[in-house]
């Protein structure tokens, strides 16, 4: 390419004091991909400062968009939610204040609150300067498609921002069916090998098939991991549209309301794929920092994206280099006019849409 590609990386997880607190408080495990402990997960996690902007210029990203690891505010008690997402995301936004040029945080949202959860995304917005929020699916028993989520999607469209979701543990029920009595891989199937990517990607199918992107038309959410499984069968779920009553054919909505990245799994078949299925226009940048940083069992090449890997990935893709930069970052730029101007700088506040 003839010009150096400028990288925004949209899943790129932290964990801060407010929420770690509240997760001791609430019995939740102690947990290293929740930050506690002195193994790498847990320091990088930790750390926003010098040891991420290094692994970085490492990774060759620009600028990462910061979010709570999953599941975020979703598994706290209701009465602590409100107040650990208000909390939470003052101190993200103190972050970006400090560092403008390299972070960017997408918002924790109390889900349990359906009133102040919209509440928080539009302070988060308007006030602290945030592009969106990160959400994770469930929040207990109660799924994405759920009514009570109207009033979060009413606001995100209002406000013109995206909601970015990202998977957590299946419930019980489905742990239990599936993947128990098969040893410690159990639980690693159950969570990041493959589990989470079925359970987010049916309540994709479940907000599509539900109506929620017929409600909200203009709603816009991005999905990590090369579209949480849901993509690669569309050729064959949307046989069944109609029968779903769907307004529309199933794949437009994967063309209008749906962003897709990557999540640092730097497979070359997975992007060419996601690139047929809905266009380099829809397709966004992400490395999942720190959960593939520096990690390569048995020489496996697809979820490292140290020594520049993150980069040559994108750099070295099949596509034009006016697509590289779409991908890269012109398509983030284009889905957050308000918060990517390069005029103004996160906590300024921000006029309604």
């Amino acid at each position: 390419m003839s010009d150096r590609l400028r990288i925004v990386a949209l899943e790129e997880h932290v964990v801060l004091p407010a929420i770690m607190e509240a997760w001791s408080r609430s019995g939740v495990p102690e947990l290293p991909n929740l930050g506690f402990g002195d193994g790498p997960v847990a320091q990088r996690l930790r750390d926003t400062a010098d040891m991420r902007l290094a692994h970085m210029d490492d990774q060759g990203v620009d600028v990462a968009v910061l979010s709570i690891s999953s599941p975020g505010v979703q598994n706290l008690p209701d009465s602590d939610a409100v107040a650990v997402a208000r909390d939470t995301n003052d101190q993200l936004a103190a972050i970006v204040a400090d560092n403008p040029d390299r972070f960017q945080a997408f918002a924790a949202i109390p889900t349990q609150s359906p009133s102040a959860a919209s509440a928080e995304l539009e302070r988060a917005v308007t006030e602290l300067g945030f592009p969106g929020a990160m959400l994770y699916g469930r929040t207990g028993s109660k799924l994405a498609d759920d009514p009570e989520y109207d009033e979060l999607y009413a606001a995100a469209e209002r406000l013109q921002v995206p909601l970015h979701f990202h998977p957590q543990m299946p419930v019980q029920a489905v742990m239990d069916a599936y993947y128990s009595n098969i040893g410690p891989i159990g639980t690693a199937l159950a969570g990041p090998a493959i589990g989470w990517y079925y359970d987010l990607g049916v309540q994709y199918l479940r907000m599509i098939f539900s109506g929620v992107f017929d409600r909200y038309p203009d709603l816009q959410v991005i999905a990590g991991h090369w579209g949480e499984v849901v993509l690669f069968y569309l050729d064959h779920t949307g046989f069944f549209a109609d029968a779903g009553g769907l307004a529309r054919p199933l794949a437009d909505y994967f063309k209008q309301n749906f962003w897709v990245a990557g999540s640092g799994t730097v497979s070359s078949r997975y992007l060419r794929w996601t690139a047929e299925v809905v266009g380099t226009e829809r397709m966004l940048y992400s490395t999942d920092y720190p959960f593939t940083y520096g990690f390569r069992p048995g020489g496996f090449p697809y979820v490292d994206t140290s020594a520049g890997v993150a980069r040559s990935f994108l750099e070295d893709a099949p596509f034009t280099d006016e697509q590289k930069a779409d991908i890269a970052h012109r398509n983030w730029e284009r889905l957050t006019p308000r918060a990517t101007n390069p005029t103004r700088r996160p906590g300024q506040g921000l006029p309604h849409a």
